[in-house]
């Protein structure tokens, strides 16, 4: 640890201080918030002088970045998170706004309400959100089971937030912790973990931690915070002559479509050997873009031309969707590009110097880089990655510590404190029609109880079971 160290994590402390006042309390736009604290950072950084970037003349040295570079890795990291995610938010949008217009949103509600009973939903609602989020990014499954929450909270009339954070802790654990999502997938490869065990004490720690940051949470949120859920169109008894309901069966399929072809995919990832024709074909179709194209126009006929709605209609059906997302995207890249600059800036590997000078086990000094480093980018992937790799060399020769547990903890921890800087923020905030106040009263305590309580039962395992 140095005196450097603490200057950087200042600064980045002071951007993200700035950003929430900009955008709580002068009402600016939070893309250009975000812009904004990139600056900040980036020229904070020069004004110390603070060497942070590879030297080009002098191998091995490293050099104060310029503000047109940080203008730059604004660009790059909006870039790469727009990249990543841009085509799956919008595909998933359009799957889940023909859903609601079709009605098929009503018909799996009061089929899942009749089933479980009002009293018993939110199980129902973990349940699904367990399934669809084992293989689907966090956004994928959001915006898939939003018009389904939406119509059980109207079917049920149970507090939205009740099962709004449900839904919300769930998607989130599986997202972090579970394999094959891309920041545990590199953590078992850097830490040289199980698969299979990683899965199972997935699932393991998973379960309760997204029990306690679901449901048992959410019955202190609903006295606390009052939030109305957003409209979405009655279609039973009002559609017009010519229209009918989906089924239930072929509704569930088609929802369900894409999770399947991304489970295909990680079967045969998990079974067949590097160039199989069939793994390459499979791996193609349950790619998350492809997954959800290919799922978008099925649905596209079982939600729409099959149930009366014409070919324009289903048109203006996903153009709607897109227009009512557009700001999101903005802001999910402003969110990657200010988490580039930050990394670029030194922030991250300040804050791993820092978390590596605490002396701790390696359980809990990878959780404590893997939150310092989510608190500071906002980015999950980027701070499971980050802290994976960090701690590696120290765990070669190792044969003690029970590595799968610490995949699972890095996992809790990458999700620590969701807050501005993070694009999933926003893409909670947007799709639940929550202010920013509202959403960091629910979504950014969540994602903190399920930070700690995961460590904390991780830890505790750790204790008695070691490698």
């Amino acid at each position: 640890m140095t005196a450097t160290d603490w200057k950087l994590i200042l600064l980045a402390v002071l951007a993200v201080a700035g950003l929430v006042l900009w955008v709580t309390r002068l009402k600016i736009n939070p893309f250009i918030s975000l812009a904004l604290a990139s600056l900040v950072v980036g020229a904070g950084t020069i004004l110390m002088g603070i060497p942070t970037v590879a030297n080009a003349a002098k191998p091995g040295e490293k050099s104060v970045i310029l503000l047109t570079a940080v203008v730059k890795a604004f660009g790059e990291g909006m870039g790469a998170t727009l990249g990543g995610i841009a085509a799956v938010i919008g595909l998933g949008t359009m799957l889940g706004k023909l859903l609601a217009e079709s009605g098929g949103a009503e018909v799996l509600s009061k089929s899942f309400s009749r089933f479980f009973g009002p009293k018993r939903v939110i199980w129902c609602v973990m349940a699904l959100a367990l399934t669809v989020g084992l293989t689907t990014w966090f956004a994928v499954g959001l915006v898939l089971l939003l018009p389904i929450l939406l119509t059980l909270t109207r079917e049920t009339k149970q507090p939205f937030l009740a099962l709004a954070i449900p839904l919300l802790s769930c998607l989130s654990v599986m997202h972090g912790v579970m394999p094959p999502h891309p920041g545990p997938v590199v953590a078992v490869d850097a830490l040289k973990a199980n698969n299979g065990y990683v899965l199972l004490w997935g699932f393991v720690i998973g379960i309760p931690t997204a029990a306690i940051a679901g449901p048992i949470f959410a019955r202190w949120a609903v006295k606390h915070v009052t939030a109305e859920p957003p409209d979405i169109p009655v279609k039973e008894g009002r559609l017009r002559p010519g229209l009918s309901l989906p089924g239930f069966g072929l509704t569930l399929f088609s929802i369900l479509l894409p999770v399947l072809l991304m489970l295909l995919a990680t079967v045969a990832e998990l079974t067949l050997e590097k160039g199989s024709p069939v793994r390459e074909a499979l791996g193609f179709v349950g790619n998350a873009t492809i997954a959800l194209l290919i799922s978008v126009l099925f649905a596209s006929w079982s939600l729409g031309t099959r149930c009366g709605y014409a070919k324009s209609e289903i048109l203006k059906f996903t153009e709607q969707s897109i227009a009512a997302v557009g700001m999101t995207l903005l802001v999910v890249g402003g969110g990657g590009g200010f988490a580039r600059v930050l990394k670029d800036c030194g922030v991250a590997d300040a804050l791993a110097a820092i978390a590596k000078g605490a002396h701790l086990s390696p359980l809990l000094y990878g959780w404590l880089m893997a939150a310092f480093v989510r608190v500071a980018t906002g980015s999950a992937t980027v701070s499971i990655t980050t802290a994976a790799n960090l701690l590696a060399p120290a765990l070669v020769g190792d044969t003690t510590t029970n590595r799968e547990l610490i995949v699972v903890a890095i996992g809790c921890g990458s999700l620590f404190l969701s807050h501005l800087n993070d694009g999933g923020f926003w893409i909670v905030k947007d799709c639940l029609g929550l202010s920013v106040g509202q959403t960091l009263k629910t979504w950014t305590r969540t994602e903190t109880i399920v930070g700690i309580v995961g460590m904390l039962i991780s830890y505790v395992i750790s204790l008695f079971v070691h490698g």
